[in-house]
């Protein structure tokens, strides 16, 4: 799942390419290890305004990273630009992360504590993720759901992904689980005959609001829509550990009829 990568006895100069690994990294106490972060690494709110700021995981600065030195770059196949990532591998110590179920994530966590020799922590984290997913709300009868990522095209998840395994989790089944790309892009036509129960309009990657709600239900207009925070359902790391309050949270919502949240 992850590339090989040879790195200091105790790194302490840590550049985080991707938001979710950067909160993980800070919630397993590297405080002062980690020097570098993306524009998007927005939790926890203390690092976004004390580290040093990269750009974007897609677009980051090269240069930026130099400046820092780092003894170790912390990545996502899927999130950072790969001709970036190979250069930087020239130079830098660089592990990638490649992060497709929630095994996957866990799988990361621990290879991350093992590097950075915070595995007590680590497991700490992984054993309340475990503990908390037990504890998902059931629902009486699976939800025939769509998830999207994108407007302009629609975009969705298909089984592949992080996101499809979070739903699954749920009890929730993922109407566009065995399309052949892992985001699809869906016409209305398609949306229109998956005929979903409910629709999840996430925050990010792209910022859906109560428009883009009534735009769709205007194409499946019996079907249900919740607004949520994406980054509950496709950061991979110690915000797991928060994902089950939140989705019993909608859960509730869809058994008392209440309207969509936030």
């Amino acid at each position: 799942m992850n590339f090989w990568v040879t790195v200091s006895q105790y790194p302490k100069r840590i550049v985080s390419l991707v938001p979710s690994q950067t909160e993980f990294l800070f919630d397993i106490g590297l405080h002062d290890r980690v020097i570098g972060i993306t524009n998007y690494c927005v939790h926890p709110k203390e690092w976004a305004q004390t580290k040093i700021r990269i750009g974007g995981p897609k677009d980051f600065s090269i240069d930026a990273i130099r400046l820092l030195n780092p003894d170790l770059i912390i990545a996502n196949k899927e999130e950072n630009n790969q001709d970036k990532i190979l250069l930087l591998k020239k130079y830098y110590p660089v592990w990638i992360s490649d992060v497709r179920s929630v095994q996957h994530a866990f799988d990361m966590m621990t290879r991350i504590g093992e590097m950075v020799k915070k595995t007590k922590e680590t497991s700490e984290i992984i054993t309340k993720c475990h503990h908390n997913f037990q504890r998902i709300q059931p629902i009486s009868k699976p939800l025939r759901v769509v998830y999207l990522i994108w407007r302009n095209p629609y975009m969705t998840i298909n089984h592949d992904t992080f996101i499809h395994d979070m739903l699954t989790s749920c009890g929730f089944l993922n109407c566009f689980a065995n399309e052949t790309s892992r985001y699809p892009i869906i016409t209305d036509d398609k949306l229109r005959n998956a005929k979903p129960d409910l629709v999840i309009l996430p925050s990010e990657p792209f910022p859906f609001s109560q428009r883009h709600v009534d735009e769709i239900r205007s194409i499946i207009p019996k079907s249900r829509f919740f607004l949520v925070k994406g980054e509950m359902f496709s950061w991979y790391g110690s915000r797991m550990i928060k994902f089950v309050p939140y989705v019993n949270k909608l859960i509730r919502a869809w058994q008392n009829q209440n309207g969509s949240i936030l």
